[in-house]
């Protein structure tokens, strides 16, 4: 890929980490993103749209409208300078729907390369949108089966997610402004274009009793609607998760909603509010066609896809939940080998975990230490936070929940503190009690150890009929005092055992 260059001011910028600038050129929107560093989890530092509506009126002429590439120019421009003053070494611009499929998108393209010659122009294919699209899911949810539908002003792809693998796709012309304009704005028109267009995409009748994953501005918009309605406890949309029968009825209401009871729903994005009902009729049409059990949210798609291209092989086969609790504690662990150690010194507590469990356990191993060099009266809670408002795209509201409250409770929080109920009230009794006992027993790590694989080595844990035993060598510097006793009988207590001590 080109190298974008970068002048002798910014010559301190390479001391940086690597910074790729990616440009999504939308039917609708043109959004700047730029990435820093090489993640498993891509961590963006700058973020910045423009609402264009290339596609606007394009049905009728074939070409994108002439005010609109006035502007789109001037966005690139300042693109363009954003990225070399970040100091990107990539920077890219992905032209998708409206360009590719314009008369005058050639036109425009070769002026754009004659006056901002440094940029890159890539005009996606279908096929490429799509199976981009398709990585920036597995990207945050590696695991991913049933359907993505990515759903843009000019088109909605749609590609069959195979147990992680990425499998058959389709690029139908039903995007919501493309829709509104072929439907001339009559939505049981919109509807029969719809249900018409998906006999194109036959696979999607394959994802029956799976997942639907919905990623674009439009359907995102529908996430937040339902997250206000509802009073849902973490304002995410990524990995949002809502049962069939829900989801139904969310489209039902919106694609029947006229324009002024829509403009009063809380959280509805002002600009989106002419595309929801179309959006809403295709997630209708979209349930009806697959079958699926369940609608996943996903704010990954296209541009996550191009950074994970970008990524080297190792990086990429990252298990995202525990890149991203080495990732967050990364120049802020006291001592990085302590983690691994943790992860070993807990096993004998939790028997009987799941693969998904055990990955959480790690996960908060990894994390244990995050609060090292926050203030003594705020270490609970600014853990808590930290974790559960993360950036991190591999972790769902779960496991975001479970982490959040096992760091809480490991930096002692009191177990009915107010601000501990959104990830309470995301996680059912087992998974509460679970994430308590953790968050104690790496307490009494810490107690134990003071934050030293060296401490830690000296001690274990192990249940025995009825019992938690504690095991100490003897002059290691480690001895049962009060306040150790103290976090093992409570960590006994949650376990259900009496607790006992030992020399080894």
């Amino acid at each position: 890929m080109d190298q974008f260059s970068v002048d002798d001011r910014h010559v301190d910028m390479l001391t940086q980490p690597t910074r790729r600038a990616v440009v999504d050129l939308g039917s609708n929107s043109v959004r700047l993103v730029i990435y820093e560093g090489d993640s498993r989890n891509p961590v963006q530092i700058f973020n910045e749209k423009a609402v264009l509506r290339l596609a606007k009126g394009m049905t009728k002429t074939g070409r994108m409208d002439k005010d609109s590439l006035v502007q789109a120019e001037t966005v690139l421009r300042r693109y363009a300078a954003v990225a070399r003053a970040m100091g990107a070494e990539h920077f890219e611009v992905l032209a998708t729907s409206a360009v590719r499929d314009a008369d005058n998108g050639p036109e425009f393209v070769k002026h754009l390369q004659k006056t901002i010659p440094d940029m890159r122009i890539s005009v996606l294919s279908g096929n490429d949108e799509a199976s981009l699209s398709g990585e920036g899911v597995l990207c945050g949810i590696p695991g991913a089966d049933g359907i993505l539908a990515d759903l843009g002003g000019g088109s909605l792809e749609l590609v069959r997610l195979e147990a992680g693998k990425i499998g058959r796709s389709a690029t139908l012309p039903v995007g919501v402004i493309r829709l509104a304009d072929r439907s001339g704005g009559d939505l049981m028109k919109a509807r029969q274009i719809v249900t018409a267009a998906l006999q194109d995409a036959p696979f999607t009748g394959e994802a029956a009793g799976r997942d639907l994953y919905l990623s674009g501005g439009a359907f995102r918009a529908l996430a937040r609607i339902h997250i206000m309605q509802t009073g849902y406890p973490l304002n995410m949309v990524h990995h949002y998760t809502i049962g069939r029968e829900e989801a139904r009825d969310l489209a039902g209401v919106i694609s029947e909603a006229g324009r002024k009871l829509i403009e009063r729903m809380p959280g509805v994005p002002k600009r989106r509010i002419e595309d929801l009902p179309y959006a809403a009729l295709i997630l209708r049409r979209l349930l009806r066609a697959s079958g699926v059990d369940r609608v996943i949210f996903s704010a990954n798609g296209m541009r996550e896809g191009w950074f994970a291209r970008l990524m080297p092989p190792e990086i990429r086969a990252q298990d995202p939940l525990l890149a991203a609790g080495r990732d967050l504690t990364r120049g802020t662990l006291r001592d990085p080998a302590l983690p691994p150690a943790l992860i070993t010194w807990t096993n004998p507590l939790f028997p009987s975990e799941t693969g998904a469990q055990k990955r959480l356990r790690e996960a908060a191993c990894w994390l244990s230490d995050i609060g090292s060099h926050e203030h003594p009266e705020y270490r609970a809670e600014q853990a808590f936070l930290r974790v559960l408002r993360q950036s991190g795209i591999g972790l769902d509201h779960h496991a975001r929940a479970f982490l959040a409250l096992t760091m809480a409770l490991r930096y002692e929080a009191e177990p009915d503190s107010a601000f501990l109920a959104p990830a309470r009230s995301l996680l059912d009794m087992h998974a509460n009690r679970r994430a308590e006992a953790l968050g104690v027993a790496l307490r009494l790590a810490y107690t134990l150890s003071a934050g030293t694989p060296q401490l830690l080595a000296g001690t274990s844990l192990r249940i025995a009929p009825g019992r938690l035993i504690l095991g100490l060598s003897e002059g290691n510097g480690v001895f049962a005092g009060d306040s150790v006793l103290r976090r093992l009988d409570r960590l006994a207590q949650m376990l259900g055992l009496e607790a006992e001590t030992e020399k080894r």
